[in-house]
């Protein structure tokens, strides 16, 4: 089956482009983006409702429509746990670190790093690691750069939550047509729940002991797997998730940073309970329809056969990872088909226009105002803009360089170095928060043997 796009799905998207760069360019009007306080955490004004929706927003992206919808579709239920795991994590951030970051100031964590220790050098440390992870780790996304950086670099944090909250209702609502359609289709979710552990291709099914691999997971249904056969084990997601999960949502800046921008500690606080809730839909709105996609089309999400997956997808270890994008182009009627992709845009540009805005932010109260100590405020938004366009431009040279490194392989690289640089610097956090008695210096000496190691 051929799948295209038709007159009413471009239509759609062409709408949907008009309607954020409106709501962006909109955004800059607004009072207060002529000082760092507007800039960076606009203005400290914003309500609960897009506080959470831009930080559910922020964090949606390729990885959710690719990553998490594949894993669903190749392995279970499981892999929900990344998701459910933030809920725990989002709530600690209202009750127990936003108002610390709120009470002491902090524009940013290297700064609050700096008002807890007092010195520079784990400022500096930390801020250089949170630019470089950002380019690195990200840089998959950073080809809509061109579109997004024209409201980021102009409006700043405001006109990033206002598109954020636009594009929430987008994927929200979008992803929520997909998985009751696909539920029609597979006949509810008792069906769902029995057709899965007998979706595989043809081949499969008749030659089981050959093409073992291509046949689902015993305990795909499961969400606590082993920790000894188990694919996700529990063990390993509540002890080494957690470390992981408490830097993307209590100490990275491309979440704390929503919070500090609320109004007030209540709205802090309820932005980051309503962003908590919105992951809860990652169940539905990702991982079911990715299983239910395997169940639809098994010859292709399933492919056991090197040859033949590489005569769907180009990929000989597997196609699992064009579980969603199938299901959406063949699913879904004209104008829904551009709905959808429009949302997957929306989750890329939601990403990316989050991670600018808090680069920009990190290398102007970081690390410009270590050399420039009493620069204006005028020389600080100059800063921040141009880091933005600064930024956008190492993505564009970067790109051919994911090519040759093909960007499947070079993900998940960069996931293994993360894994290995973020435990160090969650330790960190919980030592500063909970003991009084650690230094600067012994901090260092923990960051940097830590790494060493």
């Amino acid at each position: 089956m051929v799948e295209t796009l038709h007159t009413e799905d471009y239509v759609t998207i062409a709408i949907y482009f008009v309607v954020v760069l409106a709501v962006g360019l909109w955004s800059t009007f607004r009072p207060n983006r002529g000082n760092a306080t507007g800039y960076f955490l606009a203005g400290k004004t914003m309500h609960w409702i897009p506080v959470g929706a831009s930080i559910y927003a922020s964090d949606i992206g390729a990885p959710m429509f690719i990553g998490l919808a594949g894993t669903a579709a190749a392995s279970g239920f499981a892999v929900i746990i990344y998701e459910w795991h933030a809920v725990f994590f989002l709530i600690a951030l209202g009750w127990i670190f936003v108002p610390v970051y709120i009470s002491c100031g902090a524009f940013t964590m290297p700064e609050y790093l700096r008002k807890r220790f007092g010195g520079k050098r784990i400022r500096m440390y930390s801020s250089f690691y949170a630019l470089i992870g950002y380019v690195l780790f990200n840089i998959t996304i950073e080809i809509y750069s061109a579109v997004t950086a024209v409201y980021t670099v102009v409006g700043g944090l405001a006109s990033v939550i206002y598109t954020d909250t636009l594009q929430c209702v987008i994927l929200v609502l979008s992803a929520t047509v997909l998985f009751i359609l696909s539920m029609i289709k597979v006949g509810g979710w008792n069906a769902m729940m029995e057709k899965y552990m007998n979706s595989a291709a043809n081949y499969t099914l008749l030659n089981q002991s050959f093409y073992s691999c291509g046949m689902p997971r015993e305990d795909a249904l499961h969400i606590f797997r082993s920790p000894k056969t188990g694919d996700i084990p529990w063990t390993g997601a509540l002890t080494g998730l957690s470390f992981l999960g408490f830097y993307v949502w209590c100490q990275d800046q491309l979440i704390v940073q929503r919070t500090l921008s609320a109004r007030n500690m209540a709205h802090a606080k309820a932005g980051s309970l309503f962003g908590a809730l919105l992951k809860l839909t990652g169940l539905l709105l990702f991982v079911v329809p990715g299983m239910i996609s395997r169940i639809l089309y098994p010859d292709e999400i399933a492919c056991a056969d090197p040859k033949k997956c590489e005569e769907f997808c180009n990929n000989a270890a597997g196609c699992s990872n064009f579980a969603y994008s199938l299901l959406v182009l063949r699913l879904l009627p004209r104008g829904l088909k551009g709905l959808m992709l429009a949302a997957l845009i929306a989750a890329l540009m939601s990403s990316l226009t989050s991670i600018l805005n808090s680069a920009s932010a990190i290398m102007t109260m970081d690390i410009w105002r270590q050399f420039r100590k009493h620069a204006s405020q005028a020389e600080l938004m100059i800063v921040g803009r141009a880091t933005v366009l600064i930024l956008v431009g190492i993505s564009i040279i970067w790109l051919p360089i994911l090519e040759a490194v093909e960007g499947g392989m070079f993900w998940f690289y960069m996931q293994a170095i993360r894994a290995y640089l973020i435990p160090p610097m969650c330790v960190l956090f919980l030592l500063a928060f909970f003991w009084k008695r650690l230094t600067e210096q012994a901090s260092m000496i923990h960051v940097l043997y830590s790494n060493e190691k």
